[in-house]
C-alpha cells in the first residue's frame, strides 16, 4: 500500500462559480492532500488532513495544488501541424492536416507523435484529454497504448472519413465500424482508457458511414462520440449541399444517433436556435476550442447562451491542438476570456479554472472520478506556481486576493508557470527535472 501527502496552497470546486459564486470553490492556504493507492484518502486544511500521518510530504508551497487540467477536444496526429498558414479551416485541412495525418499510417512514427503528444500535455498539466487519432489503426492503437503505459486517463477514438479527403487518408463505413469495435473490445474501460466513436465531421463522412457509427453508440451506450459541429460559415454550406434532407447540421448527427449525453461536439459557434434547443434536449456537450477558432478565423463561442434557461446545454474547454495554437489549458483559459471579451462576455478566473477541471469532468460524466480531489477520487493534480517567471513574479507582488492570482495564472501562465504534475499520485512531470 502507498501512501504520500502533497502540501500547498489547496484549490478546488464542487460546484459552477456561474451558478454558486465563491460558494463554488474550496480553499485552504495551508492545505494538503493524502493519497493512497493513487486515490485521494482526504484533501483539505493540512492540520487535520497530516494530523498523525508519519509518511511521505511532498511540499509544495507556496504554490497552488489544483485538480489535473481536463482537455476536451485535441488531435494526436497533428503536433506537427500546429503553427501552419491557412486561411481557413478548409484549406488548412486540405494543405496541411491531410497530407500530416497520412503518415500515422506508419507504427513508429504514430507511436513517437504520441509519446511527444502526452509528453507537452503533462508538462501543462493536463492529465485527460479527449483525442482523435487518425483514421489508422496503427494511430489509434499507439495514442491508447501511451496513455496506458502513463495512467492516464484518456478518452480516445479512430477517425472515421470515407469522402472528401486523400483516398490513402480514408476507411470505408464496414472498415470504420469493425476497426473501432476491434479497438472498444482492447481499449474501452481497460484501466483508465475509454472510447469515442469518432466520425470527423458529416463533410468527410457519407450517410452510410454516419449510420454505421451510430450503429456503434446504439451497440455501445457507454462510448462517447466526438465529432466536429458549425465550426465555419463555409464548412456549413459544405454540410447543406452534401445533406440537403436535413433540417441543419445537428440534424445530420440526430437521425443517424449521434446526438446524445455522451456527444462531443467540438466548437458549435454558429448555432441555430433550433439547434441549441436539440443540444439542450440531448444533454450534449459543447467543446470551446478558443486558440483554434481565433487562429483559423472561424467565429466565437458564445458561452452565455450555453446557459440560457430556454435550452440550457454543457460546455467543455479544449485546446483543440494542432489548430488550436497552444497545449497550455492555462493559454486555453486567457484566449477564451479574450474571445468571449469581443462579444462583452466576461469569464471570470474562478469561472475558467471551473471548466478545466470539474468543468470539464461534469461534461465527460467523470466528475464522481476526477477534476474534484473529493474522497475517492483519483488523484491527478497538478502545482501551479503564479511567479514562474519575471514578469509573472513582478505583477504578483500587487496581487491582493486569490481571484486576482487566477486572473494572473491565465493571463500569464503557460507550460512555465507547471511546477509538478501528478497522475494517480504519481509524479510524471517536475519542472526543470
Amino acid at each position: 500500500m502507498t501512501t504520500k501527502a502533497l502540501r500547498g496552497r489547496l484549490l478546488r470546486f464542487v460546484g459552477d462559480p456561474a451558478e454558486l459564486g465563491a460558494a463554488a470553490r474550496r480553499y485552504d492556504e495551508d492545505g494538503a492532500i493524502l493519497i493512497r493507492n493513487g486515490r485521494v484518502v482526504a484533501a483539505g486544511d493540512a492540520r487535520l488532513v497530516l494530523d498523525g500521518f508519519s509518511g511521505d510530504i511532498v511540499d509544495h508551497r507556496p504554490h497552488l495544488l489544483i485538480p489535473g487540467f481536463v482537455d476536451a477536444h485535441l488531435h494526436a496526429p497533428q503536433t506537427q501541424v500546429i503553427a501552419s498558414y491557412g486561411a481557413d479551416l478548409i484549406e488548412w485541412l486540405q494543405k496541411y492536416t491531410f497530407v500530416e495525418e497520412q503518415k500515422h499510417a506508419h507504427p513508429a512514427h504514430a507511436a513517437a507523435c504520441a509519446t511527444f503528444l502526452f509528453d507537452e500535455l503533462l508538462r501543462n498539466g493536463t492529465t485527460t484529454g479527449c483525442v482523435y487519432s487518425a483514421v489508422y489503426l496503427a494511430s489509434a492503437e499507439a495514442v491508447f497504448a501511451e496513455a496506458d503505459r502513463r495512467n492516464m486517463r484518456m478518452i480516445v477514438g479512430k477517425t472515421m472519413m470515407d469522402r472528401n479527403a486523400p483516398a490513402a487518408l480514408t476507411d470505408t463505413p464496414k472498415s470504420g465500424y469493425d476497426q473501432s469495435k476491434s479497438l472498444i473490445a482492447r481499449w474501452h474501460g481497460r484501466g483508465r482508457q475509454s472510447f469515442a466513436i469518432t466520425p470527423r465531421f458529416a463533410i468527410t463522412s457519407t450517410p452510410e458511414q454516419l449510420e454505421a457509427a451510430g450503429a456503434l453508440a446504439r451497440e455501445h451506450p457507454d462510448c462517447y462520440v466526438q465529432t466536429h459541429l458549425d465550426e465555419n460559415h463555409r464548412e456549413i454550406e459544405w454540410v447543406k449541399a452534401l445533406f440537403p434532407d436535413s433540417e441543419d447540421y445537428a440534424h445530420v448527427y440526430e437521425r443517424h444517433g449521434l446526438l446524445g449525453p455522451c456527444s462531443l461536439l467540438g466548437h458549435c459557434i454558429h448555432l441555430t436556435e433550433r439547434e441549441r434547443a436539440r443540444l439542450a434536449a440531448a444533454n450534449a456537450v459543447a467543446v470551446f476550442c478558443p486558440t483554434s477558432n481565433l487562429f483559423l478565423g472561424s467565429g466565437s463561442y458564445q458561452l452565455a447562451r450555453s446557459r440560457e434557461t430556454s435550452h440550457p446545454f454543457r460546455t467543455a474547454l479544449a485546446t483543440d491542438v494542432g489548430g488550436g495554437t497552444s497545449y497550455s489549458m492555462l493559454v486555453t483559459m486567457r484566449e477564451a476570456y479574450k474571445a468571449l471579451m469581443m462579444h462583452g462576455e466576461r469569464l471570470p478566473a474562478d469561472q475558467a479554472f471551473y471548466l478545466a477541471t470539474l468543468g470539464g469532468a461534469r461534461a465527460l460524466g467523470l466528475q464522481d472520478k476526477i477534476g474534484s480531489l473529493a474522497e475517492g477520487a483519483e488523484a491527478d493534480v497538478v502545482a501551479l506556481d503564479s511567479r514562474a517567471t519575471p514578469a509573472m513574479a513582478h505583477r504578483a507582488e500587487t496581487v491582493r486576493d486569490l481571484d486576482e492570482e487566477l486572473f494572473l495564472l491565465m493571463t500569464l501562465g503557460d507550460d512555465r508557470a507547471v511546477a509538478a504534475t501528478y497522475v494517480m499520485g504519481e509524479r510524471l512531470h517536475a519542472r526543470g527535472a
